[in-house]
């Protein structure tokens, strides 16, 4: 079973190859393939099979900018509400797509604002 977070829920939809360092993307890679061919997603709380490989994570925390923990949380809440979803439950990948590709992209403006990573999600979406 494959861990995830809120706000990965969303982002990993866009995943394009980039991130931190090549292990941080190997990892992304490998957790993407697998939620295509189907394994079961849990939904978690905190840190998850994404942040493992995160060169950011320190005990148990984001670490990649001051405040980044809290933002991170903020933004895992807001996926979650969005995508009508808690922590424990467990999910398909292509049932989640469904919901995401159909989100207004003014929710997207809102959710995605000041991402490090938005111009890379704007080019797919």
């Amino acid at each position: 079973m494959i861990r995830f977070r809120g706000h990965h829920l969303i982002c990993l939809h866009f995943f394009q190859g980039e991130g931190y360092n090549r292990e941080f993307v190997d990892n992304l890679r490998e957790l993407v393939e697998r939620a295509c061919r189907g394994e079961e997603i849990e939904v978690v709380g905190g840190p998850d099979d994404v942040c493992r490989a995160c060169p950011y994570l320190s005990e148990n925390r984001c670490a990649h900018k001051e405040g980044a923990d809290e933002e991170i949380r903020q933004l895992d809440g807001n996926a979650l509400s969005f995508l009508k979803i808690g922590v424990g439950q467990r999910v398909k990948w292509l049932e989640l797509r469904e919901k995401i590709m159909s989100a207004p992209e003014d929710w997207f403006s809102f959710f995605c604002r000041g991402c490090d990573w938005e111009s890379v999600c704007d080019r797919v979406r």
